[in-house]
């Protein structure tokens, strides 16, 4: 899997109906497989405790519709949506789209019996009131909300603050989905990593953001608040649960990763790129323009604002050179990912030696190999350019022989095929 999110209110013309026969071979060039459209359905927009100009696509005010702003004819949005999940079908790609189990809009309604609440918000969210799961009720209609979207052809859901939610209730839900819909997958917003397991083998999720993992290690890297070999750690921590790890750099909660506030520039993130994306076979996801060095400095500290009518983004559009460049990374990164599939995973840090070149703080090193091809990878995370002979031992998949030349640029990753 290869998720793509889309704040869609900010793609191209703002419209579901920017996703055409170009937008959809853009993404297919970059190995997309699940398109992530974010912001679907109906939240709350126009009312005093809203957010921002437009609201937050998290205070959802019905979860039976679509925000009438994504569609050419507001009262045809419904069709346009089926549309569009048609569309995407057609394409290649398969359609993700949120799901919100922990609150609702302090005005939500629906036409099919509504939702019992607790009248108070959890955190800041005040534009939010937090569903009560001791209502059984509240449990089979949630359960029917899903089943609305999956019968319009919806292949997933990415499933907001997970952790906020009972356990049992995810039982409940995700084993009721899949039996009318087998094919479902449900991927969690959970952000302790204590928490993995349980939401895995009893919530039955099918994937987790590897938030307090794989991205705050690297995030940690990029600040120096965290070294290179502290990757091998996190691999080694997740042990069997490594499958079920998305893995990404950027979604609309965090800053962006060319942003002042994360890396500086999309350069200075490309080591970070290629672990995040090749170091283990499991799915990963990237937001809207970051394959573009988006830095998002109309924003708020960095981060895409989800509360307001900001800069759209066109991948489509005439690209400046900075952007070609960035984008042709991308493109190598996600093209070697495609090519190389559930191949198998080998750390090569534990075999090297400093005397040979390679800095066990500032470089990472690793091989992803099958029968028909594989790839070493080299990643320096440090301020300056790096070579090294790695030690190739014998147990290693691909044939590269017992030692390798290698070097990158500052924050940069070389790839070696065989």
């Amino acid at each position: 899997m290869i998720i793509y999110q889309v704040l869609t209110r900010l793609w191209r013309s703002g419209k579901m109906s920017g996703f055409d026969t170009p937008a959809f071979s853009y993404l297919r060039s970059l190995g997309v497989s699940h398109i992530w459209y974010t912001g679907i359905i109906r939240h709350s927009t126009g009312k005093p405790y809203v957010k921002g100009k437009l609201g937050s696509p998290y205070s959802i005010i019905d979860y039976y519709d679509v925000n009438p702003y994504l569609a050419d004819n507001p009262d045809r949005r419904i069709e346009e949506f089926e549309d569009l999940v048609r569309r995407t079908h057609e394409s290649g790609m398969k359609v993700i789209i949120d799901f919100v189990p922990n609150h609702v809009s302090p005005d939500y309604s629906d036409s099919r019996g509504g939702i019992v609440t607790l009248h108070r918000c959890d955190y800041d969210w005040t534009d939010t009131d937090k569903i009560d799961y001791g209502c059984r009720e509240n449990w089979d209609r949630m359960l029917s909300i899903v089943r609305y979207w999956a019968d319009k052809g919806v292949d997933g859901f990415r499933c907001d603050m997970a952790e906020l939610v009972p356990v049992e209730f995810w039982r409940y839900l995700i084993l009721g989905a899949k039996q009318s819909h087998p094919q479902l997958q449900f991927i969690a917003e959970v952000y302790e990593m204590g928490s993995y397991e349980r939401f895995i083998y009893s919530a039955c999720f099918d994937y987790l953001y590897d938030k307090s993992g794989l991205y705050d290690t690297l995030r940690g890297i990029s600040s120096g608040a965290n070294l290179a070999w502290d990757i091998t750690g996190v691999w080694q921590k997740l042990g069997t649960l490594q499958p079920h790890m998305l893995n990404f750099l950027e979604n609309h909660d965090e800053q962006r990763l060319a942003s002042p506030w994360f890396a500086g520039s999309a350069e200075k993130g490309f080591a970070a790129l290629a672990v995040s994306a090749l170091f283990y076979p499991c799915p990963f996801m990237f937001y809207f323009g970051q394959e573009l060095g988006e830095a998002a400095l109309d924003g708020a500290a960095g981060r895409t604002s989800i509360f307001d009518d900001q800069r759209h983004i066109d991948p489509l559009a005439p690209l400046s050179e900075y952007q070609q460049k960035i984008l042709e990374v991308y493109r190598k990164v996600l093209g070697l990912r495609q090519e190389l599939g559930a191949a198998q995973n080998f750390d090569l840090c534990y075999f090297q030696k400093a005397a040979l070149g390679f800095d066990m703080r500032r470089h990472f090193a690793f091989i992803r190999g099958n029968e028909k091809s594989s790839a070493v990878v080299f990643a320096n995370f440090s301020d300056k350019p790096a070579s090294a002979c790695l030690r190739i031992p014998a147990e290693a998949p691909g044939a590269f022989g017992s030692e390798l030349e290698v070097e990158a640029g500052p924050w940069d990753f070389q790839i070696c095929r065989k």
